[in-house]
């Protein structure tokens, strides 16, 4: 019959250190060296890359200069997960790499960590082998054999949990356990390259189930959201916000549509070009199936009501790295749950636009900058309409990460997209004055009345 099973390898409080304080540094040190420091390197290698705002590319190599400046979060993560790579490769070099190891000895000679670690895992292996393939070992592996490769993984937990590490003892151990281990119960091993592979396809797996389902990443690539939205924000997107749908079905599980008035939502061009039907758009939520919108100049007007605002004053502005000075009026409209900031810039749609009707299954939107958006005004060649329902990827949630023209915009990191109505922290302190005044002065009345028959 199978030998019976000790209890796994016991993380010893070795000489120098007790096991509380052996948990402590690994807390410390593994963060520190396989999240943060890769960070910074990233980071720090895709700032020092990355050419101005002049640069023009003429070769292969300056145009990959170029690819990194215009996608720096894609780079950092690729240089990210290069030095985590070369960090975890050398590990055992590292300073402080006697607080690494998998049960936090400070008494292991470095030449041995790497055997160490090693040994630490084939003791965990062979008692998962153990237990999950008895049945089959108990066919194909004698009673004897059993035991004696059994014994031989005890002896070197022994080593491994010795008070006083021998290192004569442990190496004698681990090469007669790793050659009896991998001689009986070799075809139930799992390779190294094996353990990677399956480590990173289940990363692989989560992080997709994650984007097709939960939150997905956006980047916003222009100014039609100014202010709410800068170029070069990173937001997050609540995919189950209505209802995440299934890729390539056009099935959405938990439905919850439509959105709310005023939500900002990312969904797919709605134009019938199947050239740009992968294109991802953001913009506000402002009228739902059976209204009736009319535009006039740039201010919403929805059954006939017209979307109450407040004019906070004159707004100066850049888009993106464009260092050329921009104006418009600012305003805080009210609309539903929300209260939030539009830009009119004098360029663009004027006078009066409409009446749409939205149709059943669509959802009309409109920038924030509302002359300077390409939104539900202007799709199909001019003539106006909505989102269906099945283009409708999720709605906004929060910057996670924000550039201005040289570097990363900190004080927009964690901004509340569907918050309160903010500016950037350079403008004039009058306009954040004027929006606190109309805030004060939200009125009672922020939702249309119903829609007319048709």
């Amino acid at each position: 019959m199978l030998p019976m099973q000790v209890s796994p390898t016991k993380t010893a409080g070795p000489t120098g250190a007790s096991p509380v304080t052996a948990k402590t540094y690994r807390l410390i040190f593994w963060p520190l060296w396989f999240l943060l420091v890769p960070a910074v390197l990233g980071y720090l290698t895709v700032t020092l890359l990355a050419p101005g705002q002049d640069f023009v590319p003429t070769s292969a190599f300056e145009q990959f200069l170029w690819l990194i400046r215009d996608q720096r979060v894609p780079a950092i993560i690729v240089f990210f997960a290069a030095y985590e790579m070369v960090l975890y490769r050398y590990r055992h070099h590292l300073p402080f790499a006697a607080y690494l190891g998998s049960a936090a000895r400070l008494d292991v000679p470095k030449d041995l960590r790497r055997d160490f670690e090693a040994a630490t895992q084939l003791v965990e292996e062979a008692d998962r082998i153990f237990r999950r393939k008895r049945a089959e070992i108990e066919q194909l592996v004698s009673a004897a054999t059993r035991e004696e490769v059994a014994d031989s993984v005890e002896a070197l937990r022994d080593e491994i949990d010795r008070e006083k590490f021998d290192p004569e003892a442990f190496t004698s151990a681990y090469e007669r356990a790793g050659e009896l281990v991998t001689k009986h119960l070799g075809r139930w091993q799992k390779s190294e390259l094996r353990e990677y592979v399956e480590s990173i396809a289940v990363a692989l797996a989560i992080a997709l189930l994650l984007r097709a389902f939960v939150v997905e990443a956006f980047k916003i690539p222009s100014g039609s959201m100014l202010p709410t939205l800068q170029i070069q924000d990173h937001i997050f997107v609540n995919k189950l916000a209505y209802g995440p749908l299934v890729p390539y079905t056009g099935y959405r599980i938990l439905p919850s549509l439509p959105p709310k008035r005023g939500d900002i939502i990312v969904f797919e061009y709605p134009d019938p070009n199947p050239h740009a039907k992968s294109q991802d758009f953001i913009k506000r939520v402002i009228a739902l199936e059976g209204d009736v919108l009319e535009v006039d100049g740039g201010h919403p007007i929805i059954n006939g009501w017209r979307v109450p605002s407040c004019r906070v004053g004159t707004y100066e502005f850049t888009e993106g790295s464009d260092s050329y000075k921009k104006r418009g009026e600012l305003f805080v409209e009210y609309l539903g749950d929300y209260s939030y900031l539009t830009l009119y810039e004098d360029v663009g749609f004027s006078g009066k636009q409409g009446p749409y009707r939205v149709k059943p299954g669509e959802t009309w939107v409109l920038g924030d900058n509302r002359n300077n958006s390409s939104d539900s005004r202007a799709w199909f060649g001019g003539k106006g309409g909505g989102v269906p329902d099945a283009n409708i990827k999720g709605r906004a949630m929060f910057v996670w990460l924000s550039f201005g023209a040289d570097s990363v915009t900190w004080d927009r990191i964690f901004t509340n997209v569907m918050g309160k109505p903010r500016l950037p922290k350079e403008a004039d302190p009058e306009l954040v004055r004027g929006i606190e005044r109309c805030l004060e002065q939200r009125p009672a009345q922020t939702l249309p009345p119903p829609a007319p028959p048709q």
